[in-house]
């Protein structure tokens, strides 16, 4: 009963803000005041109000919200762990079964990679005479932009 009055007296007081703010010719203003203030009084009237009122003094209610938090903290907690590992179940299976088998390139006809696919590496060639007209090319295109 204490609720409603009080809803009401504030839906009350903020219609009379609304009413002094259109006076002044704040009419956008003074149309979000009245909207506003029309909520609580809606609350009251579709018994929202009533509701809330029974629900934060009911035992049942508060074990209810604190199985809703615990069922949350699992949830988030899995989660975490999940992340951590980095995927799912599948996935992580996935990734293991690819891990066993050798890695070979698309049209390789022995494995790429291993101890034996290794070859030496040559020396490189010394530059040819018409390296050098390639070379004055980046030297000009360098020069033109100030480096």
């Amino acid at each position: 009963m204490i609720a409603e009055t009080v809803c009401s007296a504030a839906a009350a007081a903020g219609l009379g803000i609304a009413a002094i703010t259109a006076y002044r010719k704040r009419f956008l203003a003074a149309t979000r005041i009245a909207a506003y203030s029309l909520v609580p009084l809606g609350l009251v009237m579709t018994g929202v109000v009533d509701w809330l009122a029974d629900t934060a003094f009911s035992p049942t209610a508060w074990a209810g919200f604190g199985v809703l938090g615990v069922a949350w903290l699992l949830f988030a907690s899995s989660r975490a762990v999940e992340r951590r590992r980095g995927s799912t179940r599948k996935e992580r299976k996935e990734a293991k079964a690819g891990a066993q088998r050798e890695a070979v390139a698309p049209a390789a006809s022995a494995p790429s990679l291993g101890a034996a696919s290794r070859q030496p590496t040559r020396p490189a060639a010394a530059p040819k005479a018409g390296a050098s007209d390639d070379f004055s090319d980046i030297e000009a295109i360098l020069k033109k932009h100030g480096i």
